[in-house]
């Protein structure tokens, strides 16, 4: 078993190689010393001397030996020995040795246990003997690092960094470890491997088919990382201290690991290996978009935890970086009852507020301190996220790296992480302690046992005369499972839903920093934001160290992500069902859209059949609409007939011959019995149900017009002559029986286009008014003035589909769809991407709800999508040829789609 790891050193400490050795037994000068406690039964360990930055450590054989360290601060001299009767040569030695006289040592791991470190601090003089090399492969690297720590400390850092660029710039990628010599090599370059509290050095060397990473010792369990670049799942620029010179690269589930966090020196360098990395052929990555996370978790498709855990990442926050640990939220505010009620607001804390302000008269206090400050001030000064607030929570899971982190010791007992409910009572009552928690204490699938000490650790014995043990738990929770579960159930809440925006503010958004931070108390010491030095310009090498050491003890504010407030997360209402995890079966999240959607079909996507079809045209059909009682279903095609059908058979009531050409679409007035048509012959018709009688309303265009739309006497028609022109047309003088409006009487106004345009869509509330063209452009306009808000390049093809959202009380979206099969959700407030797919189908019509479309596409099919989870939830098979148009009816009960095969079909659930 390999019990040596860099966590053995000192933080920041470099491993350059080992020795197989023999370790003679040393004798103290003083022999009433009890200091020195290690027996061996023939007074010698054979083992591996290794020779470290600031240290020489002896790893034996003999597990029940603990490892011993020589800082070399302590060491006195290193001197090359000659065998002699008190220190005889061990087999065909030449009898040379390395004498290291010391006073210190320290010894670890003694019969494998992890505890802290015993510090023997007599003078002594270790013998070592060397096995198959002379000691002049150790003695004079062991003698240089140790004149760079006889040195003052600026001069001591100097030199040891000197020492590790010299012998790193040396080091070269072994090609024999290539997985194929034939492979072709893209770039070499130095780049450090990082796990919680360790940075390794070694050589990056990327291939056309794997990405290699060399350490520069034999540290590790197989001589090199082998990634293939087909298991490459994500790769992600990362933040390390504070600089961008990071990149972690996940992997799929049978690589060899899980993932790698790698630095380099410079940013542009990490750059560099970035893009060439995603340069390559083989790289397929599972690319998920900030914009599409964050709809994702408004429309319920995501967890709140799935969401924290995805801005952490993005904000730079790693499991592999202590510095840059994950955090989340406390949720809950009571620790001490025997019950919980998830729906009393009152059991929550209050996520608008950072912890330390969550108790008004400690913020007082703070805040009379920061205004006596010079600047930079700040009201906190310390942070929510730690190495030392990590392990604070993990040691019972990882107590090896408290002591790496302590120098070798534990906490003192009464300071560790003995009882929830003492801890937040700390978090909210204590002047200097302002710590946030961990993912782990929502987190169902991970370990539960860094709240039991199942190691049986020794952490000492408290005040009160209990040793620590497991974590004293709330009286709400049975067992430590228990207690993440009902954790979890809380942060799944509808409380933290409608509330953990603010929550994200604070942490990773507009509130973070500046300003904004100012007003929300949300101000940290100046070393822990991004920008607040720049440690590449610092060319004192000591200066720098000592800012590293400050960044990393003060915590490390994450990247900011957000500069605007964030949207909320949707209403528990209808289609924004609560997927209380992203783990729950399909049949429990089918049966809470169709609990929550009543009898919508919207809430039945999956259950939707045809009901009725009808081939009542001689050519294709272009448009179809519900009349406003959902009673009828009105058909216009490129026979130049419109069809009035009834519902649910599809029976026809009336056909009407409407000009000599296609008529495009068509759109029935509310509570009247007038239809208004749009028509390739340039104009626009009145068609009267009561009176079977068609009528020119508009000379509208100079080409065909190829939509429209009314809303609030308001008619737009959109045309090929690329132009968009809004009509004060009055439903009376819609609807009237005769009459004809000329362009010049009526027009309000008109906006150009580059190219024809090919759909509209009118807000509901008729403000804004989205246009979409043959170009792939889609144009957002405030009217009736009317002024251009947006120019988007949505799409690569011709925009087939626009639909606002209709749910009173929201924030208005946009839906686009185009032929190159994507799907897009934009925010008219904001001007951003909200969410965007791509879709293997070529999309000529859509409808939208909630987070779901309904879309028609080339092939013939019907396709029903969640834009929450990015999924197509079916596929139906409607037409022979494309389906060219589909409305939804009034009451949501109804879908028609037409089709290239001249055919309306009628689809909704079957009674």
């Amino acid at each position: 078993m390999e019990r040596f790891s860099l966590l053995l050193l000192e933080p920041g400490e470099i491993y350059f190689e080992d020795y197989a050795a023999i370790y003679t037994l040393p004798v103290p000068e003083n022999q009433d010393s009890e200091g020195w406690h290690i027996k061996f039964e023939d007074g010698f360990l054979r083992g591996r001397l290794k020779v470290c930055s600031k240290s020489l450590v002896f790893d034996p054989r003999d597990l029940k030996a603990p490892i011993i360290k020589f800082p070399f601060r302590a060491v006195e001299t290193i001197v090359e020995g000659q065998a002699t009767s008190s220190h005889p040569a061990i087999g065909n030695g030449d009898g040379k040795m390395v004498e290291v006289r010391t006073n210190l040592t320290v010894e670890m791991l003694e019969g494998g246990v992890l505890q802290p470190y015993t510090f023997c601090r007599e003078s002594r003089t270790h013998v070592f003997q060397l096995v198959y090399c002379g000691v002049e492969s150790v003695l004079p690297q062991a003698c240089q690092l140790h004149r760079a720590a006889t040195l003052p400390p600026n001069d001591q850092n100097t030199m040891i960094q000197a020492i590790i660029r010299s012998r790193q710039s040396r080091q070269k990628f072994d090609r024999t470890l290539l997985g194929d010599l034939a492979e072709t090599e893209v770039l070499e370059t130095k780049a450090f491997q990082v796990t919680p509290l360790v940075t390794n050095p070694g050589t990056l060397l990327l291939t056309t088919s794997t990405l290699y990473f060399q350490p520069h010792n034999n540290v590790e369990k197989h001589p090199v990382i082998r990634i293939g670049l087909p298991e490459v799942r994500q790769v992600i620029k990362r933040r390390y201290l504070l600089r961008q010179v990071g990149l972690e690269v996940y992997c799929r589930e049978h690589c060899m690991v899980k993932h790698l966090l790698l630095i380099f020196k410079e940013c542009s360098q990490r750059d560099q290996v970035h893009d060439l990395l995603m340069a390559q052929e083989k790289l397929s990555t599972e690319d998920l978009q900030q914009d599409n996370a964050t709809y994702q978790w408004q429309a319920r498709a995501i967890s709140n935890y799935d969401y924290l855990c995805y801005l952490n990442s993005q904000a730079d926050r790693s499991e592999n970086d202590l510095t840059q640990y994950p955090v989340f939220p406390w949720v809950l505010a009571d620790y001490v009852s025997e019950t919980l009620d998830l729906e009393d607001p009152g059991t929550y804390r209050d996520l608008s507020k950072p912890v330390g302000a969550l108790n008004t008269e400690r913020l007082s206090r703070l805040k009379e301190r920061c205004q006596d400050m010079p600047e930079p001030r700040f009201l906190y000064g310390s942070h929510y996220s730690t190495p030392g607030f990590v392990l604070f929570y993990l040691v019972r899971l990882y107590p090896q790296y408290m002591l790496c982190l302590q120098n070798g010791r534990f906490d003192h007992p009464d300071r560790m992480f003995n009882s929830l409910q003492e801890t937040w009572c700390n978090v909210t009552t204590n002047p200097s302690d302002f710590k946030e928690l961990i993912p782990e204490f929502y987190n169902l699938n991970g370990s539960h046992h860094f709240l039991t000490n199942t190691l049986n650790i020794n952490f000492g014995t408290r005040q009160n005369g209990k040793p620590v043990g497991d974590v004293e738990l709330p009286p709400w929770a049975s067992d430590s499972k228990s207690m993440i579960r009902v954790m979890r159930d809380a942060l799944e809440s509808e409380y933290v839903s409608a509330n953990l925006h603010h929550w994200i503010d604070l942490i990773f958004g507009c509130k973070q920093r500046g300003e904004e931070a100012e007003k929300a108390d949300n101000l940290f010491y100046h070393l822990c934001y991004e920008g607040a030095v720049d440690l590449a310009a610092v060319t004192d090498l000591n200066e720098r160290l000592a800012l590293e050491v400050q960044i990393t003890e003060f915590g490390q504010v994450p990247k900011q992500i957000f500069s605007r407030p964030h949207q909320p997360r949707a209403r528990c209402l209808g289609l924004y069902h609560s997927t209380q995890f992203s783990s729950s079966v399909q049949e429990d999240e089918d049966g809470e859209l169709a609990r929550q959607s009543g009898d919508s079909l919207w809430g039945h996507l999956r259950e939707l059949q045809e009901l009725a079809e009808g081939c009542v045209h001689k050519d294709t059909v272009l448009g179809v609409t519900f009349t406003s009682n959902s009673l009828q279903v009105v058909s216009v095609g490129q026979d130049s007939l419109a069809k009035v059908l009834a519902l649910p058979t599809l029976e026809q009531v009336r056909s009407v011959r409407v000009g000599t050409m296609a008529v495009s679409q068509c759109q029935h007035l509310p509570a009247t019995q007038t239809i208004l048509l749009a028509s390739w012959d340039n104009n626009v018709y009145r068609y009267s149900m009561e009176y079977g009688q068609v009528s020119c309303v508009l000379e509208a265009h100079s080409d065909a017009v190829s939509c429209l739309k009314w809303c609030h006497d308001m008619l737009v028609t959109g045309s090929w002559d690329c132009t968009v022109r809004v009509w004060k047309l009055e439903e009376t003088q819609a609807s009237e029986r005769g009459g004809h409006v000329s362009a010049s009487e009526s027009v309000v106004c008109e906006m150009d286009h580059d190219a024809p345009v090919t759909c509209i869509d009118l807000h509901p509330a008729g403000s804004l008014l989205a246009t979409g063209t043959q170009d792939g452009s889609v144009s957002i306009w405030l009217l009736p003035t009317p002024d251009l808000q947006h120019h988007l390049t949505c799409h690569s093809d011709t925009v087939s589909g626009l639909a606002w959202n209709s749910r009173e009380g929201e924030e208005s979206r946009l839906l686009t769809a185009g032929r190159d099969g994507c799907l897009t959700i934009f925010d008219p407030n904001l001007g951003t991407t909200v969410c965007t797919h791509k879709t293997n189908h070529i999309i000529r019509c859509v409808a939208w709800e909630g987070r779901l479309v309904a879309a028609g596409v080339e092939a013939g099919d019907l396709i029903l999508f969640d834009m929450g989870t990015g999924q197509e939830l079916s596929r139906l098979h409607a037409h022979i040829g494309a389906v060219t148009c589909l409305a939804v009816s009034p009451d949501q009960q109804h879908l028609v789609t037409g089709g290239m095969d001249k055919r309306v079909k009628l689809w909704g659930l079957q009674l």
